[in-house]
């Protein structure tokens, strides 16, 4: 009877501790911390500037990281908060925490304030600019959660806003100049992605019948491949304007042309996934399983990066 008792008591404890760890898991998925890449951007501006390896810029961008994934993900949880019943229906958001039900919404509201005070808190520390620009993304993110992402077209642009004002954060951080090329760039490569999962969500209500959106309503395949094939083209073009533009040649170089070969071929394998695959509803899910696309992003980078930092090299001159 003891030896019994004994076995039943690791097990409860057992239970217990699975318990504790599945609701961790839960509400770390709450925060969505795969979507913290986003936040990278902050870090894009000091790229760019050549000042990359300076650690007293370094260290408030990394500061600046964790203020912006804090209100990102308090914004994560208002959307999901208010979407919870309509994510039940969807075939991958209904395994988010409050549309499974495995975190309550009170506690989904207290996590979120806690995160809205921390972020802004430490952005005010950081620097009162940045807070600034913090609020912007917050209330530009806080009307989409509210609404305005049931209004086609807009959807897509306030999207793309929030990575334009990543890396006006980052820029606004280091003290670092931020080229109008960069917010072009960055805006339009926002733009696709934005596109390309609106396309998966028409893709899904097809197979489904079902609207997983009420902007939907707004969109069809024809219209979604004609601003993908549109918005492409531009990117493109407009990376080469801005590799061989006087001013970036004066600052960076004349050799920068030489990455282009890797946005374009970036760009192709997204279409390819969107086209042939069909599986453009998570940018960020991209960018961490397609090795091919994580393949051209680090040749970019470090074809950027040597052309850039290492300006002596006379290869390729």
């Amino acid at each position: 009877m003891r030896l019994i008792f004994r076995q039943y008591y690791k097990y409860s404890v057992f239970v217990c501790t699975l318990s504790r760890q599945f609701n961790a898991v839960a509400y770390l998925k709450l925060l969505r911390p795969k979507d913290w890449a986003k936040n990278l951007f902050l870090f894009v501006p000091l790229f760019f500037a050549g000042e990359f390896l300076d650690r007293d810029k370094l260290i408030p961008l990394f500061l600046g990281f964790i203020a912006f994934s804090c209100i990102a993900s308090s914004i994560y949880i208002i959307n999901d908060y208010r979407d919870r019943e309509d994510d039940r229906k969807h075939p991958t958001k209904c395994k988010r925490p409050l549309a499974a039900g495995t975190v309550s919404p009170t506690a989904a509201i207290v996590i979120c304030i806690i995160l809205i005070l921390g972020g802004f808190g430490l952005a005010y520390w950081i620097r009162d600019k940045f807070l600034f620009v913090l609020v912007i993304y917050f209330l530009i993110n806080l009307g989409y959660s509210l609404g305005l992402k049931n209004i086609p077209i807009l959807d897509i642009i306030l999207l793309a806003a929030g990575f334009v004002l990543r890396i006006k954060s980052g820029s606004v951080i280091a003290h670092v100049y931020l080229s109008e090329w960069i917010v072009i760039m960055v805006f339009l490569l926002s733009i696709f992605m934005a596109i390309g999962k609106r396309r998966d969500d028409v893709l899904l209500k097809l197979s489904s019948g079902t609207d997983m959106r009420k902007s939907i309503k707004g969109y069809n395949l024809d219209f979604l491949n004609t601003l993908l094939a549109l918005v492409s083209a531009v990117i493109i073009v407009s990376y080469f304007m801005y590799t061989m533009s006087p001013e970036v040649e004066t600052r960076l170089g004349r050799r920068l042309y030489y990455t282009c070969l890797f946005v374009m071929a970036g760009l192709m394998r997204y279409l390819q996934i969107i086209y042939v695959s069909s599986d453009s509803g998570s940018p960020t899910k991209i960018l961490y399983k397609d090795r091919f696309i994580q393949l051209t992003l680090v040749l970019w980078i470090a074809s950027f990066a040597l052309i850039l930092y290492l300006k002596d090299i006379t290869l390729f001159k």
